[in-house]
């Protein structure tokens, strides 16, 4: 091929690529407006501004700040305590009783216009005594006196802490420990008491408190037909109870009053006296024996309702 020839073939290989590169660059100048709404939807990886765009269009994150008011709306319940007159009593019974020893109590403090409830404890085991007395707690409306006899005292150290609706503490002759305290911790800071030898235990593990020694170790100001009721009806206790501790203190928080017996031949009085004033207690002295719910329930009621109504006052 001539000199000449080789130059026009050049020159024209070079006129296509030139012609389709302006080819390319015209062609988007002409379908801007009826591609643009078909493009975006079916290629957006190919475009980059319109990956850009995608994400920004997807607003569901301004969703997500939605959900935090929810959680905070849920969580507000704060144990803030109750206000109002205290007409509320509920009562809890120690070992070798059942609710039925409130009996009396319950007949005066109705008639001075309280809502009572007793608790029947199963005596299994602390933590049971604790649920079924916060069942009864839950079911009270406003505020409300926490009545502890006995054993019954430790179990409303644990079951009145945090309670909000739980306005007071009334300990009857009952054993009322510090934090990571039990009862035999307790009673070990005096000298055995009488009752103490009267106690049997079984083959399950359970305590049983000696019917012929009823009366005089427990009860020896209640008419002994009575005691003779109240020893065969006895609930048991089962024995690891008095070894289990306390993991809040209802007393630290709540105010409280303390019925000292002072003829008690089950827990010592001068036991009694250290828990009432470790706790700062309002005490009243009461001239009776360990089972005061039955022998002196006109003075229990009144105590309770002394408690109430002081507390009342002070709303």
């Amino acid at each position: 091929m001539s000199p000449k020839r080789l130059l026009c073939a050049a020159a024209l290989c070079l006129c296509f690529p030139a012609a389709a590169a302006l080819a390319q660059t015209a062609a988007p100048a002409t379908p801007p407006t009826a591609a643009p709404p078909v493009e975006p939807a079916a290629e957006p990886p190919i475009e980059p501004g319109m990956e850009t765009s995608a994400p920004e269009a997807p607003a569901p994150a301004p969703v997500a700040p939605a959900a935090p008011p929810v959680k905070a709306a849920a969580a507000p319940p704060p144990a803030a305590p109750m206000t109002g007159p205290v007409r509320n009593v509920v009562l809890v019974h120690g070992a070798f009783v059942d609710g039925s020893s409130w009996n009396g109590v319950v007949a005066k403090l109705q008639q001075k216009g309280y809502h009572v409830s007793s608790v029947q404890n199963p005596l299994t085991s602390l933590a049971d005594d604790v649920a079924a007395t916060r069942r009864v707690l839950a079911r009270q409306d406003g505020p409300t006196m926490l009545v502890g006899h006995s054993w019954g005292g430790v179990v409303i150290t644990e079951a009145g802490a945090n309670a909000p609706n739980v306005a007071g503490l009334v300990y009857i002759a009952a054993i009322a420990p510090d934090l990571h305290e039990s009862t035999v911790d307790l009673m070990k800071r005096a000298a055995p008491m009488p009752a103490g030898a009267s106690i049997i235990k079984d083959p399950s593990g359970f305590l049983w408190l000696d019917r012929t020694k009823y009366h005089a170790d427990f009860a020896a100001d209640v008419p002994e037909n009575l005691t003779r009721v109240l020893a065969t009806a006895q609930v048991p206790i089962a024995a690891t109870a008095f070894s289990e501790t306390v993991s809040q203190v209802a007393w630290r928080e709540k105010p409280s009053w303390y019925v000292i017996t002072t003829r008690d031949r089950a827990v010592s009085p001068e036991v009694e006296r250290f828990m009432a004033d470790r706790m700062g207690a309002k005490v009243v002295p009461m001239a009776s024996s360990h089972l005061a719910p039955v022998s002196h329930a006109g003075a229990i009621a009144d105590v309770i309702d002394r408690a109430a109504r002081e507390l009342s006052r002070q709303q």
